[in-house]
């Protein structure tokens, strides 16, 4: 019987991609650039790459945050204070929330049922400040950023510290939920967790094979009643 659910925030519960557009347009306008869909595009493609780093242990996450706008700027030839951007960048993405369809509603009945932890490997300000406007604090016992942990996901040593803190935890009763093959997936198979992969779009999963598959948060009550 599962009792504890650690829950990705981002394209999980909460629409990043929306808010990432919508940040990512300000900032760039801002910095002198127009920000067209291509360019728009090319950022998502630095910015993936820059992440997996990040997974890979290649890349801290101040490299990340700066090293992405940097990468960008330079390959459309401008001189831009990356540090400055990034700062601009992130101040952008705490302003508001955007839940993904059912979402909110999911995680208030998920929370009358089962004891709810959030994991993300998303910036400290910037999620402590979309959590606050969301409204979401009071569904989780716990909240475990890495950039408070000290560690990432997919590392075993993020998931350790997450369950030291957990009162009464126990393996084989919890569930891991996100959106993120390599972070959330690998991160959860790594820790020895049951996982489940939110897939609203049925993408292949390649090498790392999830437990679970759903398109969204509000299918997880009844696959949970299943088990």
């Amino acid at each position: 019987m599962i009792e504890f659910l650690l829950l990705d925030l981002d394209d999980t519960i909460l629409d990043f991609h929306k808010a990432e557009r919508i940040a990512l347009s300000k900032t760039i306008l801002s910095f002198g650039a127009e920000p067209t869909e291509a360019l728009l595009n090319r950022y998502h493609e630095i910015n993936k790459w820059h992440w997996e780093q990040l997974e890979l242990g290649k890349m801290t996450r101040d490299q990340v945050l700066v090293n992405r706008f940097g990468a960008l700027f330079q390959e459309l030839g401008m001189a831009v204070d990356a540090a400055s951007c990034a700062k601009s960048y992130e101040s952008n993405l705490s302003i508001g929330h955007y839940f993904l369809p059912g979402a909110e509603e999911a995680v208030k009945k998920l929370h009358e049922k089962y004891r709810l932890f959030l994991v993300s490997n998303g910036t400290a300000t910037v999620q402590h400040s979309r959590l606050t406007s969301a409204g979401l604090y009071p569904y989780f016992e716990q909240v475990f950023i890495s950039q408070e942990i000290g560690f990432n996901k997919p590392d075993k040593a993020y998931f350790d510290r997450c369950f030291a803190r957990i009162p009464g935890f126990e393996l084989e009763h919890a569930l891991m939920v996100g959106d993120s093959l390599t972070s959330d997936i690998r991160g959860g198979i790594n820790a020895g967790l049951k996982t489940v992969w939110i897939n609203p779009r049925h993408k292949p999963c390649g090498d790392i094979r999830p437990d679970y598959e759903i398109e969204g948060l509000p299918q997880l009550e009844a696959l949970l009643e299943e088990l």
